[in-house]
């Protein structure tokens, strides 16, 4: 699965996407977050605070209870702002 981070996303990882292997039990967009959130300082740091973080599978926005099984993508980004 190849994720995409955007914003201060893309900033605290330190790279703006990557190919990962989640682990089995990884289902939904929640657990992958936090799985990430173990990867390391810059993931921690930026799935720090969960509720905030924005994402979509295979270019479609999902939920966190979202399932991953199937999807090539995962994105992740900050909350959008109009202007």
């Amino acid at each position: 699965m190849k994720a995409v981070y955007f914003a201060w996303v893309r900033e605290r990882v330190g790279k703006a996407e990557e190919e990962l292997d989640p682990p089995p039990g990884g289902a939904t967009v929640a657990d992958l977050i936090g799985w990430l959130s173990g990867r390391g300082e810059g993931y921690a740091y930026a799935f720090e605070k969960p509720s905030t973080i924005r994402a979509a599978l295979d270019k479609v926005h999902a939920r966190h209870e979202a399932r991953i099984a199937g999807a090539k993508e995962v994105a992740f980004f900050p909350p959008m702002t109009g202007g």
